[in-house]
């Protein structure tokens, strides 16, 4: 899934998070990583009012931040971002609760989704434990003590080595 975020649209939203923190934008990101590494995920965050010098596009990995110029906004980057990728748009999914944003990728077919409701996905995807940890088998009592005895059989370690 590829997701577009406009980000100050989104952080009122997310629990933990406020526009009057210092490093909301960077917090943001951080949960935004740590979700495309979960949910497999890739995603492209718009943040307006770049301080001067600060505009333009920074990767975190699997998230590709870009910070628009006061001279601009969000809203006319993704609407902009949107119009550029073409036939590509069907496969995004545009979050944000602005109307006009939401009517300006409908109309090239990108699909939308609240913030609201991507903040509650967001939250729900901290408390999942991730698949590989989940299917994982364990081991009975009965099964321990037999890979103890195994790991045990040629007694203690050589000279050095610890266990």
């Amino acid at each position: 899934m590829q997701y577009v975020i406009d980000g100050h649209n989104l952080i009122p939203h997310v629990p933990g998070l406020s526009l009057s923190d210092l490093e909301d934008e960077q917090a943001l990101i951080e949960r935004l990583v740590a979700f495309c590494r979960q949910k497999r995920a890739r995603i492209t965050v718009f943040f307006d009012q770049a301080a001067q010098g600060f505009s333009g596009q920074r990767n975190h990995g699997l998230v590709l931040a870009v910070f628009v110029p006061r001279s601009s906004n969000a809203d006319k980057a993704i609407a902009d971002y949107i119009r550029n990728q073409g036939a590509s748009a069907r496969d995004l999914t545009v979050v944000s609760s602005d109307r006009m944003v939401q009517a300006a990728v409908r109309e090239h077919r990108a699909r939308v989704l609240s913030s609201p409701d991507f903040a509650a996905l967001l939250e729900s995807a901290r408390f999942e434990v991730p698949p590989t940890q989940a299917n994982m088998p364990t081991l009975t009592p009965e099964e321990l003590k037999e890979w103890e005895e195994l790991f045990n059989q040629y007694g203690a370690p050589p000279d050095g080595l610890i266990p």
